[in-house]
């Protein structure tokens, strides 16, 4: 029996999509992969002693901060290609033929092309993190209205 998430009742993965049930931009979840552990403040309360008081809360804090650090990664990085040049202006001109200059220039390139790149990613980054925390959002309230639909005794109606 497979329930929300992917997961079977047991708590393990169907092993075909990610979590909430999508294959999406989490993809396939690998076999045996069981998902992380949830502590047991993070769920609250299970069952029916006490009455409730068991929801799952979600918060889109986490991701959103995440990719705000992103994004600053993104302008922070910005300038350093522009720093690199500075400082080696003028290099050249008072080494004269050092065999060390073309050493340095290579490293200076490859520095160059990693900073890029590591922008790149973070620009990347930023944007697949604000989406997850949608997602979730989205997937949330498509739960929350499931449940809203069901009719119980002990509450008389809709929850």
């Amino acid at each position: 029996m497979n329930g929300a998430g992917g997961a079977s009742a047991g708590g393990q993965p169907d092993g075909v999509s990610g979590p909430a049930g999508m294959g999406g931009p989490v993809g396939p979840v690998a076999p045996g992969w069981v998902g992380p552990a949830v502590p047991d403040w993070a769920v609250g309360p299970v069952g029916g002693a006490g009455g409730g008081g068991g929801d799952l809360r979600h918060s889109d804090a986490p991701w959103v901060r995440a990719a705000g650090s992103t994004d600053h990664l993104v302008t922070h990085l910005g300038p350093v290609k522009g720093e690199l040049e500075t400082a080696h202006q003028g290099l050249t001109a008072g080494a004269g033929a050092l065999a060390s200059l073309a050493e340095l220039s290579s490293v200076r390139d490859s520095w160059e092309r990693r900073l890029e790149a590591a922008r790149g990613e973070c620009g990347s980054l930023a944007g697949k993190l604000r989406a997850v925390a949608r997602c979730q959002a989205e997937v949330n309230e498509v739960v929350r209205s499931g449940f809203d639909q069901v009719k119980t005794q002990s509450c008389g109606g809709a929850r």
